[in-house]
């Protein structure tokens, strides 16, 4: 498989985010045949000593887990996005470092996030969530429904909730955390922490300095420690938009950047391609809803963000659900991944049949399930 290019993950906060809200973002690239759908879970109570399945173990279950809405590659039990009930919004990106990625199964960086969904109801909580299972149980496995070979990365992490955001950068079970309260904040596929660490494992620095890695003379600079050689730190595409907006930022701006191809921010190749993207919007008024805009389809290009809010009583979930494979999933029988199968939902198979459509340059206005889901103009 080609290397994959880089996806981006955005927080804005006010004064530089319009009317007191604070903007969450977020673009997943992944192989283009990949499937992407959004879930809703309800808040759940558990059975003392019971066990979660995530995508290749199992882990403790605790007492209670809040409602979430995850978008997530149809295959596996974790998100590369979401949000739950109390407005923590997680994003996840892989990345490379000097420590070379696990490639036995344990915990993906996607199924911390929703882990940390489920337990956190702040971002300062879901952080120490992911930390704790990290040290429990590690990281690693493969990233893809690929049986020829194992693509496994490191993590970092976009935590955000109404008043502050951290962000999580990890190789192995070590980590780094930052935390942000103000202006545009960016990540990607690199590490991005410098010397600013609010938070870290209390093994990092010696940690590196056994490595020689660190001196421990100079100044602590996370990302120049622990970067491959070769990896050179760039600046987040994307985040120039932002911070050249005159205006306030809004959700339009950040749906923009997001469909933003010439930045890079938004992905189309041969092998890789945009195939779900997340704007949310998260007033630090207590006393008005988070809102959270889906595609749930490829290419936001080409996609509706469609708005998901959490009520008490009546759910509206938007209907993405891919078919249910249960046990008989490829991607839980071992040897995994030995078959391919189609997980493609209507909603897929929907935006799928009105793309081919437009890139046969003809006009078409279509209705799905009563709602309109695109006027389709001539490229």
């Amino acid at each position: 498989m080609a290397v994959a290019p880089p996806s981006y993950c955005f927080v804005a906060f006010p004064p530089r985010a319009k009317d007191g809200l604070v903007v969450f973002g977020k673009n997943s690239a992944r192989p283009r045949d990949e499937v992407q759908e959004v879930v809703y879970f309800s808040a759940a109570d558990h059975e003392p000593e019971s066990k979660v399945e995530c995508t290749y173990i199992s882990v403790d279950q605790v007492p209670r887990t809040h409602a979430i809405v995850i978008s997530r590659p149809a295959w596996l039990w974790g998100a590369e996005m979401g949000a739950n009930e109390h407005g923590v919004c997680i994003a996840n990106e892989a990345v490379s470092t000097r420590e070379p990625a696990a490639e036995r199964e344990a915990l993906l960086g996607m199924d911390l996030v929703r882990l940390g969904l489920e337990r956190g109801t702040t971002a300062k909580e879901a952080l120490d969530v992911i930390v704790s299972l990290l040290q429990e149980h590690g990281q690693g496995g493969n990233y893809y429904e690929d049986a020829s070979s194992c693509h496994s990365f490191q993590s970092a992490f976009l935590i955000v909730d109404r008043e502050e955001a951290w962000v999580l950068e990890t190789l192995g079970k070590f980590w780094a955390a930052e935390r942000v309260t103000e202006g545009v904040k960016c990540i990607s596929n690199q590490l991005s922490l410098t010397t600013k660490v609010d938070e870290e494992h209390p093994e990092l620095r010696s940690y590196a300095q056994s490595q020689g890695w660190w001196t421990g003379e100079d100044e602590f600079n996370f990302s120049q420690v622990f970067s491959p050689a070769d990896d050179h730190l760039d600046c987040c595409a994307g985040k120039d938009s932002l911070d050249k907006q005159e205006e306030s930022i809004t959700v339009q701006t950040m749906i923009d950047v997001l469909r933003d191809k010439a930045s890079g921010v938004c992905i189309d190749s041969e092998s890789f391609l945009t195939t779900a993207s997340v704007a949310s919007v998260l007033p630090q008024n207590r006393s008005l809803p988070c809102i959270h805009y889906f595609t749930g389809t490829p290419d936001p290009s080409r996609s509706i963000f469609k708005p998901f809010i959490f009520v008490d009583d009546v759910k509206l979930v938007p209907k993405t659900r891919s078919p249910c494979f249960g046990d008989d999933d490829p991607a839980k029988k071992e040897p995994r991944f030995q078959e391919k199968p189609d997980r493609r939902h209507e909603l897929y198979k929907a935006h799928e049949w009105a793309r081919s459509i437009l890139e046969s340059d003809q006009w078409v206005q279509c209705e799905y399930e009563g709602m309109l889901i695109g006027s389709c103009c001539r490229h």
